[in-house]
């Protein structure tokens, strides 16, 4: 299956102001990309790219003082198979568990393990562990918070979405990545693309989607706590403990967001 995927996004600042963005195919994916993918810029600073302390793929720019635009529009191929379900998947006791998963059992900007622990263990402490006890975090966060994007808000953590139950794709994934952390089930908070590929279209603006990922077994699975079904066609930019470390873009100054637009279709 071929996709064909990319963004314009536009940002206005007043005085020429450094910029980090993390708008690149993440290098898992890089060996499927099928056409060139460079962020394209309307200004003449130079772009470069370094790895960040998560493997993805950060640009570095100066914004001049007015309005910046990037875009990319690439196609990248995909297997076409929905995410797997893997019910045999086992938990991996801590003290198993290799020396750089361990970092996504600690709290973190917006999954405060500290705050949720007691109602998590209360919760899923029954459970049957591994897949089951992951799923059933995902039932739960998908029955308890509703999604709209007049909710969205930058500063809503783990605690806050469980007390407000509303919130966007971030808030499902920030909730289910800490009530996980707190069974002990290393999880990390992931953002790319995902269109309306062999589901209903949704009748709503497209925009970049968050899920995670949990260590049960010996490798990462995917799980869509918003969706809380299998998708078909996601496409990784970026993984971190939270929003807070995949920021899509990310200005040392004042800057206001003046046109955003995402596209993501089978070709």
């Amino acid at each position: 299956m071929l996709i064909r995927a990319g963004y314009e996004i536009s940002l206005k600042c007043d005085n020429a102001t450094p910029m980090m963005a993390l708008l690149s195919v993440h290098p898992s994916r890089a060996a499927d990309i099928r056409s060139p993918s460079p962020i394209v810029a309307n200004h003449g600073a130079p772009m470069w790219s370094f790895a960040d302390q998560f493997g993805n793929v950060c640009t570095r720019t100066m914004v001049p003082a007015g309005t910046l635009t990037l875009s990319t529009d690439f196609v990248i191929e995909d297997s076409g198979l929905a995410d797997p379900v893997v019910l045999s998947a086992f938990e991996v006791p801590v003290e198993s568990l290799p020396d750089d998963v361990l970092k996504f059992l600690l709290p973190s900007r917006y999954c405060e393990t500290d705050r949720l622990s007691a109602l998590a263990w209360s919760l899923f402490g029954g459970a049957p562990r591994g897949w089951a006890r992951a799923q059933s975090i995902v039932q739960y966060v998908h029955d308890h918070i509703t999604f709209g994007y007049e909710h969205a808000s930058a500063t809503r953590s783990a605690w806050d979405a469980y007390q407000q139950r509303v919130g966007v794709c971030r808030d499902f994934a920030h909730l289910a990545v800490a009530f996980c952390r707190c069974m002990n089930i290393p999880a990390r908070y992931c953002t790319g693309y995902l269109g309306d590929i062999s589901v209903p279209p949704v009748d709503a603006p497209m925009d970049f989607s968050a899920w995670f990922e949990a260590y049960l077994g010996d490798r990462w699975y995917t799980f869509d706590a918003r969706h809380n079904t299998p998708r078909v066609g996601r496409i990784l930019m970026a993984r971190g403990r939270d929003a807070a470390d995949v920021a899509l873009t990310t200005t040392f100054g004042p800057s206001t967001l003046m046109g955003f637009r995402v596209f993501t279709e089978q070709v």
